[in-house]
């Protein structure tokens, strides 16, 4: 019930959002520039989108072979999709990341904990370079932009936000700060989650030894903050915006992606319209053009979100083809009464 009521306010607030946008931008100008955008720019941008997911799940291969668990490559690119089409396409409360610790711990054998540790390693990673590129991008646009007023509360804001999650980061790994909260798995009920405790616990040591497997994790999610940066540039070219350089998106790539981690709208929709038109109108955007920009690259979003449909549309096909075969395991075996010999 509570998390159905986050769904209608993350709704509302996306409704109200739009609203607001298009009380300011006349709508008829924003689909007419989207009618005459140029297609091949946007299949070029759909193309170099999804080859920055499939270098997203290779980063995290990278992760979970060093946990030593055996799945290939073409596995976790299916976990990954589906996670994404979840999460982008059907209204689940289920988090993209769940999808993809569930489905490879299915796969472990018994090795749940580190499958769901390589997930959130990855996501610590990801999070760790969109971070540290949203700090420095904060700082040149206060220097470089003519409105830099008007990003001084979101430098000071990155920079607090990074350094929370720095110091979290450490804490995660920090044997010592282990040590002196294990006595919680002493107390009364959660004496039953101390080997979970302990599982995770190992799992995350692993990755204090794997210095070069967090480091190249760390570049390839780097490359694809540029990469989506790019992705945002073709798209701007397509709709028309051709006098704002690369580096301008490259510039305002991570602090959109450092706002919309506050999940206030439905899949971020209304609120990254609103911080695409706010950013880019420091540039001398118009407005119509910054909105159909950013309706048009969640469209890329959804539309390589959409192979995990297929995943997952193969998945209950599969568990319907299984629930009889189920159902007659668990049914009794038919009883075969014979004659007695008082009878004949």
């Amino acid at each position: 019930m509570k998390q159905n009521l986050v769904n209608v306010l993350k709704i509302l607030v996306t409704l109200a959002l739009f609203a607001f946008l298009l009380s300011r931008i006349d709508l008829q100008l924003v689909w007419g520039i989207i009618a005459q955008s140029n297609l091949w720019l946007l299949l070029a941008a759909l193309a170099l989108y999804f080859g920055a997911l499939l270098l997203g799940v290779l980063k995290w291969e990278i992760l979970v072979k060093a946990q030593e668990i055996q799945a290939s490559f073409g596995a976790l690119v299916s976990f990954s999709l589906l996670g994404l089409f979840l999460g982008n396409v059907l209204p689940s409360n289920i988090g993209g990341d769940v999808v993809r610790a569930y489905d490879l711990a299915r796969v472990t054998r018994g090795r749940a904990e580190a499958a769901a540790i390589s997930v959130l390693v990855d996501r610590l990673m990801g999070l760790f370079a969109f971070f540290s590129a949203a700090v420095v991008t904060a700082a040149l646009a206060t220097v470089m932009l003519a409105q830099a007023y008007a990003l001084e509360q979101i430098e000071v804001a990155t920079v607090i936000a990074a350094s929370a999650f720095i110091a979290l980061c450490a804490a995660m790994f920090s044997r010592r700060i282990a040590q002196r909260l294990k006595f919680i798995f002493n107390l009364g009920p959660l004496q039953r989650f101390r080997p979970t405790a302990e599982n995770v616990y190992r799992a995350l040591q692993v990755y204090r030894f794997r210095y070069g497997a967090l480091a190249l994790n760390v570049l390839l999610s780097m490359t694809i903050v540029v990469l989506t940066a790019f992705v945002w540039f073709l798209v701007g070219q397509a709709v028309g915006i051709t006098d704002v350089s690369f580096f301008t998106f490259l510039l305002f790539n991570p602090l959109i992606a450092f706002i919309l981690l506050i999940p206030i709208s439905f899949n971020g929709l209304g609120a990254k319209e609103a911080v695409v038109v706010f950013f880019f109108g420091l540039v001398g955007v118009p407005g119509d053009r910054a909105l159909a920009m950013s309706l048009l690259f969640h469209v890329i979003v959804v539309l390589t979100s959409l192979p995990g449909g297929l995943v997952w549309f193969s998945k209950r096909r599969q568990t319907a083809a299984d629930r009889p075969q189920r159902n007659d395991l668990l049914s009794p075996a038919p009883v075969t009464r014979h004659p007695s010999p008082d009878s004949k």
